[in-house]
This record gives C-alpha cells, sequence and structure tokens, in this order.
C-alpha cells in the first residue's frame, strides 16, 4: 500500500551547519526547518516553488474573473436592482431601474431613496426596508401602489455590506389576471347557484371534458357518461352541422356565438335550449371553449 512520505525535518541550528547538504536533500522532497522543536519553515526546489505560486495565480484569476461576472450581472437582468445605504440613499441602480424609477443613474446615484420613489412612505414597503436596514431581515413578497396607483411590484430586499439592495419587477399584469380568474370564478358560482343554466368546458375538437350538473340533469345522465364525448354528439341530428360551423367561426374570429339548438335527452327527447359560445385562450393557443345551455321557454 502507497503511503504518503513525510517530509524531513532539521532544526535551525542544523540547518544553517549544513545547508549545502539540505539544499540537495529539498530536491527531492521538502525539508522542514525547525526553530525550538515547531516548524517554522520549509525548503522547496525552485520548479515545485514554480508550480504551487501558478496554482495561485490560477486561483486568484479564477476569483477574480468570478467577481466580475457577478458584478455584472445586475446590469443584464430584467429586474430592477437598487442598492441603498443605510441612510436610504441610493449607491447603485442598474439600467432596468432607472426605467423603471423614469430617471437617469447619475440623478438617482446619492439621492434619496424617497425622493425617487415618493409613495415609498407609509407603505408596506417601507417598514420591510427597515427591519431590512436595521436588523438585517430579508422580505419577498407582492406589494402595491409603491411607484404609480395600481401598480404591483415583486420586491425581494438583500442585506448588503453599505445596507440593503432592493430588486424589483412589476408584476401588475400578473396580478390583474389573478383578480380576473377570482371574478371568473365568482360568475360560475352565481351560474351554479342560479341553477338553471348548464355548462360545459369543451376541447378544439368538442370533446367535453366537464359539466355541471345543471347540465347533465337535464340530459339525465352522469357526468362521466359525457366525458370526452362530441358535444354535438348530445344535440339532435338536424342541429349538429349548425353547432360545428358555429364554433369554427368562434375559434376564427373569436367573438361570442350564440344559436338556438335542440339537446337530446338519455330517454331520446329533444329539448330546445340556446347555446352560448366562447373562447377559452391559452398563453400560446385557443385551449377550447365554454358553451352556456339554457332552455329555453316555450
Amino acid at each position: 500500500m502507497a503511503t504518503i512520505s513525510e517530509p524531513q525535518r532539521v532544526s535551525a541550528a542544523d540547518f544553517i551547519r549544513g545547508f549545502a547538504n539540505w539544499r540537495l536533500q529539498a530536491a527531492r522532497k521538502p525539508v522542514v526547518v525547525t526553530h525550538h522543536g515547531k516548524d517554522a519553515h520549509v525548503l522547496i526546489s525552485l520548479d515545485d516553488y514554480r508550480r504551487l505560486g501558478n496554482g495561485a495565480d490560477e486561483s486568484i484569476a479564477t476569483a477574480d474573473s468570478v467577481q466580475r461576472s457577478l458584478a455584472g450581472i445586475p446590469e443584464s437582468i430584467r429586474d430592477a436592482v437598487i442598492l441603498i445605504d443605510r441612510q436610504w440613499r441610493i449607491a447603485a441602480v442598474n439600467p432596468a431601474a432607472t426605467d423603471m424609477l423614469e430617471a437617469p443613474g447619475a440623478d438617482l446615484i446619492g439621492a434619496p431613496l424617497t425622493a425617487a420613489m415618493p409613495r415609498i412612505e407609509g407603505s408596506l414597503l417601507s417598514h420591510c426596508i427597515i427591519r431590512l436596514i436595521d436588523h438585517r431581515e430579508r422580505f419577498s413578497g407582492e406589494i402595491p401602489d409603491v411607484l404609480r396607483p395600481r401598480q404591483w411590484l415583486r420586491a425581494d430586499l438583500v442585506p448588503a455590506p453599505i445596507g440593503g439592495a432592493l430588486i424589483l419587477r412589476d408584476v401588475s399584469g400578473a396580478m390583474e389576471e389573478f383578480a380576473g380568474n377570482d371574478a371568473r370564478q365568482a360568475l360560475l358560482a352565481a351560474i351554479e347557484a342560479e341553477g338553471s343554466i348548464g355548462h360545459a368546458r369543451i376541447s378544439v375538437r368538442e370533446a367535453v371534458e366537464a359539466a355541471n350538473a345543471t347540465l347533465t340533469g337535464l340530459i339525465g345522465v352522469e357526468p362521466a357518461a359525457i366525458r370526452r364525448v362530441r358535444f354535438s354528439a348530445l344535440l339532435a341530428v338536424s342541429h349538429r352541422a349548425a353547432f360545428a360551423e358555429a364554433l369554427e367561426s368562434l375559434f376564427r374570429s373569436g367573438g361570442p356565438k350564440r344559436l338556438a339548438s335542440q339537446i337530446v335527452t338519455r330517454d331520446g327527447d329533444a329539448i330546445d335550449v340556446d347555446l352560448t359560445m366562447t373562447e377559452i385562450r391559452g398563453p400560446y393557443a385557443v385551449d377550447g371553449a365554454v358553451v352556456l345551455v339554457t332552455r329555453r321557454s316555450a
């Protein structure tokens, strides 16, 4: 089994007296020079020293390269980065921050944060910054109305040696989408409570993906019985072509469609109904449609 050989040791006095010998020994393996019994110096060959020096230079160069890379990241990210000192003065900003604050970087550096963001005083963000500066407490969350009315920002507060960093992103669009989803859910809840309107979600190929109890009760089947069935198959044969044409027009134009039709029950009865269709649009394409079914009064 291979083992690591121990370096040679020599006292300082013996090293001085036999320097020529120890110099030759050091060419083969390191020589440790002791002082009062404790290791004090190491004598190694010039080649070994150069190898150590190059390794150190490479480590330093790598560390410098990492620091330069880290310093350049805030300049290229889309989030606004604002560095403040303990007196809330702006110490640095990236290009995204100058765009968000609508001011040149030269005007922002050294200015109080409250001057660049007047609405911050008394806001939730100001209280979080106090905690950041005084207690190095991080924060991450959505905050309203810091720059302009009805705006929402995603804020991340990070402690820094000079004070702290504010990383901000405008998420107003996402918050409006959340609010829109809540409104749509409330509308569906109202439709369910009303009790006389059936509705189904269908795919772009007409397959029923979900249906409410009003619709399945009107047909007289369990929800699982019409899952993945083409919606036109639930209609009287004479009305299927009109439905397919209206659905194609909906996906082509995006505008809601309404038509008179007949839906067939499990017992074979044809019930006069009105169908109202709206498209469901995903992030990249149309995902399907919602069909409202209301029974037509005689």
